[in-house]
């Protein structure tokens, strides 16, 4: 194993590990540096095990749904524990596969914890290497506040390493991490109390959706506390106790999950040695071509405070690769028009600008077309979960600027629109297309 690189990646996550693929596809000499195992949170803590997890409460919901459909089923005897055996071994085969991946593609993976100790020049459990471009893509954790008790809780980290089912759940947080995890909790037989700081969950997100989904969110059983101040958590017997400023909200619960955001792991990496900038917040700016202050350091994926999201990592590390070893100066990730999906119940599919984005660039050219109904899968249920849709457009040609979905399929059906509106599709290109009937992706091209 050598000691100077082309490009030397820091973390095996999603980011990571597309750098160094991509650039070794070109000829480049490729190290990953790794301390845990491979494919960072999104395969271990994140997007793989929360699908899983997402998919068994959809399944209880079909569960409930058959007796529409004339089925008469029992819904009894969940195994949790079983459940996480099976997801657990799922992830390790793909961390299996990513040794393969690694070797496969001439990359050298080196196991440890790496920090600056030059420009360029890194410390891994004592062995010096160098290399001529260093990407930094190390990622996030779960954020924990600095509250009395706040250690009793656990974060999402710790939810994926739950053996048994906690009955009694408070989720508190408001992004898409919370709802993701309360939802799914609350589809499982457990009883899920939300405590939210501001008004609403989602607030980043166009209102339909989020005024959407806490209608359904109450309707499934979650308990809401909004404007809500959590102060300390007590420990009691089996138990623990959740304080907050306002006396009814408080209670007692199996398990406290702390959902209230992510912090970028920074910490050790001796950045002040290489002379990388930070934000107030430990985030590493970067421009548009991933670049850091510092010349043949960049950064990429969540570590950069940007569209935290695991093919936004996997895009910017191919491009970045692309433009230093490919020859393709101008390649670079637009953080425009990403799409993205919340696994919600029901799940929420949304690009480009909310209606008030919209409105506060564009003003009186904002056009919005919206419609709202039950699907026709629910026509039978008694279980009934709506549908909402908003389209979004700007100007006289009416472009789409815009798409907001909620509702059964909806992480499904936006891709392809979000691939229309990045090459500029105007409300005429979907009026003028065919509807898939019956659909509830059809709604989207016959709005009126």
């Amino acid at each position: 194993m050598q000691d100077h690189y082309d490009l030397i990646a820091i973390g095996a996550g999603s980011g990571g590990l597309s750098v160094v693929e991509r650039a070794a596809r070109h000829g480049a000499r490729c190290a990953v540096v790794e301390k845990g195992p491979l494919g960072g949170t999104c395969v271990n803590v994140g997007c793989v095990p929360k699908k899983v997890m997402w998919y068994a409460a959809e399944t209880a919901h079909r569960l409930e749904d058959a007796a529409g459909y004339g089925f008469k089923l029992a819904r009894e005897g969940f195994d949790w524990t079983g459940l996480v055996t099976k997801r657990e071994a799922y992830i390790t085969d793909i961390n299996t596969w990513y040794h393969t991946y690694l070797k496969d593609s001439g990359v050298d993976l080196i196991q440890g914890t790496a920090r600056f100790v030059a420009e360029r020049t890194l410390d891994v459990d004592g062995r010096q290497v160098t290399a001529d471009h260093v990407v930094i893509a190390v990622g996030g954790r779960p954020t924990v506040p600095d509250l009395p008790g706040a250690a009793l809780g656990i974060t999402s980290d710790g939810f994926f390493a739950l053996q048994t089912q906690p009955r009694r759940v408070a989720v508190v947080g408001a992004g898409y991490i919370a709802v993701e995890l309360a939802g799914l909790l609350q589809a499982l037989g457990s009883e899920v109390s939300m405590y939210l700081r501001g008004e609403t969950l989602l607030r980043a997100f166009d209102a339909m959706v989020r005024d959407t989904l806490m209608e359904q969110m109450l309707a499934a059983g979650v308990n809401l506390f909004p404007r809500t101040q959590v102060s300390r958590l007590s420990a009691h017997p089996d138990r623990v106790a959740l304080h907050c400023d306002q006396e009814a909200c408080e209670g007692m619960f199996d398990q406290v999950i702390w959902a209230i955001g992510r912090t970028p792991v920074t910490a050790g990496l001796g950045l002040a040695m290489a002379g990388v900038a930070q934000d107030e917040q430990g985030f590493i700016p970067t421009d548009a071509f991933q670049n850091t202050n510092v010349a043949g350091v960049y950064a990429i994926g969540d570590v950069t405070g940007r569209a935290a999201l695991t093919p936004v990592a996997i895009a910017a590390g191919r491009r970045l690769a692309d433009r230093l070893f490919g020859g393709q100066p101008e390649r670079h990730l637009s953080y425009d028009t990403i799409p993205s999906v919340v696994f919600s119940h029901p799940p929420i599919g949304t690009v480009g600008l909310t209606e008030e984005e919209a409105r506060a660039t564009h003003g009186s050219a904002v056009k919005v077309y919206t419609t709202r109904f039950t699907s026709m899968y629910h026509a039978m249920t008694d279980h009934k979960v709506p549908t909402a849709m908003k389209l979004i457009t700007v100007g006289a040609r009416e472009k789409v600027v815009g798409i907001h979905i909620i509702g059964p399929g909806a992480d499904e059906m936006l891709q392809g629109f979000a691939v229309a509106m990045r090459m500029g599709a105007i409300k005429q290109d979907l009026d003028d297309t065919v509807a898939l009937h019956p659909t509830s992706a059809e709604e989207l091209v016959t709005l009126r």
